[in-house]
């Protein structure tokens, strides 16, 4: 099977408790802890290497490190969007956001009009007109999308990033406003706008893909292959059954495995990063994410290479043959595009590819997502939150999560047999120690992890802890959004053994649970 130890861009959205449940998880957990308020005890923050935040604000909107060939001349994105007549409106229903403060004076003016029509070609010509959306592009207006010398990149803000949605809100969809860098824009239709792209088979390493014995991992029924068709793959990305709206599949395996798009704000509470816990240090995080994923023709430098192969072995290495088959079959060449220096060993958390960008960008993007505030929490009953809070800490929630969000995360794993007291998982390859075997369980949620975890760095199979910030806004739990409430997390009509088995019996529990998790803020105590 493909491996890939990849950083993730998502960590477990789950916000429930460690007790209230008839399931039998005090002999499993981790931890001794008793149940106490840990508003005074949280983790110890990581030691991040920071460097200036205002110059990391640059690097978060704009800096793309060279992968705009990888959009551009790869995955041909700009082209993709032009050829299928792509409007503002059909960006904003993707959930794309735009800064209204980068758009020209007389495409602002004209959208203050437009807006408060119904929208139609003739009384919103302008939102209508393909040329409109080329033109905010080209203005860096589109949230993400950075236009850098005639072609267009990708940054981190694309997927966390919002706005206050001053000018308009499609509720649930895309918004213009002005930026708020960090909370997730959870109406992001990632899918959808990756199918739009000309060459979508540029982005094969990402795709559910099929094995050689015909298996696949993923929610489609059905993998890809070398030889699949630009429609067929973006069949795949379009549907949202199998590539659901506000997740993003950022592990290159061949799985398909897209996960809810975490929030990247207060990252100095977050460690260890990715759903996994893979990585100790965030600069490592983000550096994997520009070398082996917003450039995945990466995979094809010779230290990919080497990486694909150390961790998937024959796996690793098949994935690589296909990839280097449909590049070539699309014409795609000039490839690698990331800019970054040959640095350290290949399959190291530090240089997975053998690569690392400018190290002190990473350094200043550090200090930028560690200082960007989380949003408010929300209260609508003050009673309600109290009781919740009560319940939270008796009922043992803070075995694992902290009262005080002011405070770190603590950084332990929950074992998967923890998390997910169903896990029963069938190998499917063995790989040199300290790496755990590849090994899958029926289900989508370990399917991020079945190759990618903790391992290689000593850590376990299990998931990181989330920061239990802005969840009022949340529309689904579970990083694979197989929960889709509060409180149908906390229902224990989900059963002993679904992930994240920890409930709140009665309905009154459940509403003052759910009062008090959507209250808190980096305030909460």
């Amino acid at each position: 099977m493909p491996a890939l130890l990849v950083s993730g861009l998502a960590v477990v959205a789950a916000a429930a408790c460690q007790g209230g449940s008839d399931t039998k998880t005090s002999t499993e957990t981790s931890t001794t802890q008793a149940a106490t308020d840990t508003a005074g005890t949280g983790a110890t923050p990581v030691a991040l290497r920071t460097g200036n935040a205002e110059v990391g604000r640059d690097v978060y909107r704009n800096e793309t490190f060279g992968d705009e060939g990888f959009w551009t001349d790869a995955v041909r994105m700009p082209q993709g969007m032009k050829a299928a007549k792509l409007t503002v409106l059909d960006a904003l229903k993707a959930g794309v956001s735009f800064d209204v403060d980068a758009m020209p004076a007389d495409l602002k003016a004209a959208f203050a009009s437009e807006l408060k029509t119904d929208h139609s070609p003739a009384k919103a010509p302008k939102l209508n007109d393909p040329a409109t959306l080329d033109a905010l592009v080209k203005a860096n207006a589109v949230i993400g999308m950075v236009p850098k010398g005639g072609k267009v990149g990708v940054t981190c803000a694309l997927c966390h990033a919002i706005t206050d949605k001053s000018m308009y809100e499609l509720t649930g969809k895309g918004t213009i406003g002005k930026r708020i860098d960090g909370p997730t824009p959870h109406g992001l239709n990632v899918g959808k706008l990756l199918a739009t792209a000309a060459n979508s088979r540029a982005l094969f390493p990402t795709l559910q893909l099929q094995q050689p014995d015909g298996s696949t991992i993923g929610r489609a029924p059905k993998g890809l292959t070398a030889k699949s068709t630009e429609a067929e793959v973006d069949a795949y990305l379009s549907n949202p059954k199998f590539y659901p709206v506000g997740t993003f599949d950022d592990s290159p395996d061949g799985n398909g495995n897209s996960v809810h798009i975490t929030p990247f704000f207060r990252q100095d509470l977050a460690a260890p990063y990715g759903s996994s816990g893979q990585n100790d240090q965030l600069d490592d995080f983000n550096n994997t994410v520009y070398t082996a994923l917003f450039d995945q023709s990466n995979l094809l430098s010779p230290g990919g290479r080497q990486f694909m192969h150390a961790l998937g072995a024959a796996g690793g290495d098949s994935i690589v043959a296909g990839y280097a088959k449909v590049l070539a079959a699309t014409g795609v060449t000039g490839y690698p595009f990331v800019t970054a220096h040959m640095q350290g060993k290949a399959g190291d958390p530090p240089t997975p590819t053998g690569k690392r960008v400018d190290e002190q960008k990473l350094r200043d993007l550090n200090a930028y997502v560690s200082s960007l505030q989380a949003p408010k929490g929300v209260v609508r009953n003050a009673a309600q939150v109290a009781s919740g809070r009560a319940l939270f800490i008796s009922q043992n929630c803070t075995s694992c999560h902290n009262t005080n969000q002011g405070v770190a995360v603590q950084s332990k794993l929950v074992p998967m047999k923890v998390i997910w007291p169903g896990y029963a998982p069938k190998v499917l390859a063995q790989r040199q120690a300290p790496l755990t075997p590849i090994q899958n369980a029926p289900g989508t949620f370990d399917d991020k992890m079945v190759v990618v975890d903790a391992s290689p760095g000593g850590g376990i199979r299990g998931n990181a802890l989330p920061l239990l910030l802005d969840l009022a806004r949340k529309p689904v739990f579970l990083h694979d959004d197989s929960v889709h409430s509060l409180d149908e997390l906390l229902n224990p009509k989900r059963g002993k053994t679904a992930p994240h088995p920890f409930y709140a019996v009665t309905p009154a529990e459940r509403t003052a649970l759910v009062a008090y998790l959507n209250s808190l803020d980096t305030d909460s105590k």
